[in-house]
């Protein structure tokens, strides 16, 4: 059975799903952590979210036949729509239904040191991006400020003269990028 092509789009790949399990595989791949990130968003906790993207998927590979999508964001919106449906219901009944997941056979312990883990790896990629976005709009002397002192590690007196600015000011900088950037992250835009 040939592999699918990991440059194959969302939609080839789901119609290539329903004669090559690697292909949902590869689908399932590309798009489990970001459906579960959505999922927890939505959800208590990453128990609950691990099993409503077990069940989402699940729901996928048995419904390929039913996907009637013509385009790579056809492929991503039906899966978020599953999502969508599974959560909404989670939330109406007040538990997870994992119906899907029973009738394929799959059964999973959660182990919660690797969920937590999980977890914080999903937290930390959402904080670098809000983190990432947050640095971009800050002045270019306070970022490179807060470059040089904290990611640079270079104590105030270097990062001073490479700013060609007093220590003292260099020390201003880093504090009203470090004030500024907390603002931004607990969303009171300064």
């Amino acid at each position: 059975m040939d592999e699918p092509q990991t440059t194959s789009g969302d939609l080839e790949l789901l119609h290539a799903a329903r004669e090559q399990p690697d292909a949902f595989g590869e689908f399932y791949r590309r798009h489990a952590a970001s459906v579960e990130r959505w999922i927890r968003a939505r959800t208590p906790d990453m128990t609950i979210a691990a099993d409503l993207t077990a069940e989402t998927f699940a729901q996928a590979l048995v419904g390929l036949g039913r996907f009637r999508g013509a385009s790579d964001e056809a492929a991503r919106a039906w899966i978020y729509g599953i999502a969508r449906n599974l959560v909404r219901r989670y939330h109406r009944r007040g538990r997870v239904e994992l119906e899907t997941c029973r009738r394929l056979g799959l059964h999973f312990d959660h182990d919660l040191d690797e969920l937590a883990v999980i977890e914080s790896q999903i937290d930390a990629e959402i904080l670098a991006s809000e983190l990432s976005r947050a640095m971009d709009a800050l002045p270019d002397t306070q970022r490179q400020a807060l470059q040089l002192r904290v990611v640079d590690e270079m104590d105030y007196g270097e990062a001073a003269a490479l700013m060609g600015t007093s220590e003292q000011n260099a020390r201003i900088r880093v504090s009203r990028a470090l004030k500024t950037l907390l603002l931004r992250l607990q969303g009171t835009t300064p």
